[in-house]
C-alpha cells in the first residue's frame, strides 16, 4: 500500500489555504489534551507533519501557531554566557552569588543551593541583575548592582558581601554580537506566523485563527531592542546538583520585532 505524500504548498497556495482555515471560525483541538493544541490543530488543517512546512526550495522557512494574549515565554536557544574558560554559572554565579534552595535538605541534600533569575535590559531584578548591552565592544553582559538589591534579599546581600564583595561582577559575563548573531539566526528562520483566539467548550480548546504574519529576515538589531525593552529574557536555572542551561526566552507577541520584513496577511 501506497503511503499519502506529505501535501507541499507553494507560498500563495500555503497563504490561501491559511486565510480559508480563518473562514472556518472556532474549530475544535485536534488533540488529546491541549499543550501545543494550537500548533497541531494547525498542522492537521494543512496536512502537513509536525515541524515541517513543505514549500518547495524553502528548508529555511517554518509555521509557528501561538494563542493570542498569551503572557507563557518561548524558549529560542541556549547558550552559556563567556569566558568560556570559566564556566560561569557553575563556578561563580551559583557558589558565591547564590543563596539556599527552597528544597534544601528536603528533596536536595543539606547545603543544596539554588541560582534563578529571569533578567532583561529594562529593569534590575529584585536581586540587583539585568542585561546591559554594549554595541562599542558588541558585547551583552550582566550586570549586578548592589544598590538595587530589594530589601527583603538582605540576609543574602550580607552573604554576598562576605564571600565576594558588593562590586560589579569581575569578570562580566557575556556573549559576543557575532556568536549570539549566528546562534539566533539559525534558529529564527523565515516564519509563517499564525495566532489562535481560544475558546473552552466542555473543558475542550476551541481555535479560531485570526492572524497571520509573514516574517522574513532575521533582525539581529531587533533581536537586541527586545532584549533591552524586556520582550527577550535571559533565564539562568542553577542549583547545585545541576545546571539547567542557560535560556534565552521570549516574550510571545515579540516575535515580529525579530525580522526585517513583516507582511501581515490577515
Amino acid at each position: 500500500m501506497r503511503k499519502n505524500k506529505p501535501k507541499t504548498y507553494t507560498k500563495p497556495e500555503l497563504i490561501a489555504k491559511l486565510k480559508e482555515i480563518s473562514t472556518m471560525g472556532f474549530i475544535p483541538n485536534a488533540r488529546k489534551g491541549n499543550a501545543g493544541g494550537v500548533g497541531n490543530t494547525l498542522e492537521d488543517l494543512l496536512g502537513i507533519k509536525e515541524n515541517n512546512l513543505p514549500i518547495p526550495n524553502a528548508a529555511e522557512w517554518e509555521l509557528k501557531a501561538q494563542r493570542i494574549n498569551s503572557t507563557s515565554l518561548t524558549t529560542l536557544f541556549h547558550i552559556e554566557p563567556s569566558p568560556r574558560a570559566i564556566r560561569f554559572v557553575p563556578q561563580v554565579l551559583l557558589p558565591k552569588y547564590g543563596w539556599a534552595h527552597q528544597e534544601d535538605g528536603k528533596k536536595y541534600p543539606k547545603g543544596e543551593m539554588s541560582f534563578r533569575q529571569t533578567i532583561h535590559g529594562q529593569s534590575r531584578s529584585d536581586r540587583g541583575f539585568k542585561v546591559v548591552i554594549d554595541r562599542e565592544e558588541r558585547k551583552i553582559l550582566i550586570s549586578f548592582d548592589a544598590k538595587s538589591v530589594d530589601s527583603r534579599h538582605k540576609a543574602w546581600l550580607e552573604s554576598v558581601k562576605k564571600c565576594v564583595g558588593l562590586g560589579e561582577l569581575d569578570p562580566q559575563p557575556y556573549w559576543g554580537f557575532d556568536d549570539l548573531e549566528h546562534k539566533a539566526g539559525t534558529k529564527l528562520l523565515n516564519a509563517f506566523y499564525v495566532q489562535a483566539e481560544v475558546q473552552i467548550v466542555r473543558k475542550k480548546e476551541l481555535y479560531h485563527y485570526t492572524k497571520v504574519m509573514m516574517l522574513q529576515k532575521f533582525s539581529f538589531e531587533g533581536f537586541l531592542k527586545a532584549l533591552e525593552e524586556g520582550k527577550i529574557l535571559v533565564d539562568f536555572d542553577a542549583r547545585t546538583g545541576h545546571n539547567h542551561g542557560t535560556k534565552f526566552r521570549m516574550r510571545q507577541d515579540a516575535l515580529p520585532m525579530l525580522y526585517e520584513k513583516v507582511t501581515t496577511i490577515l
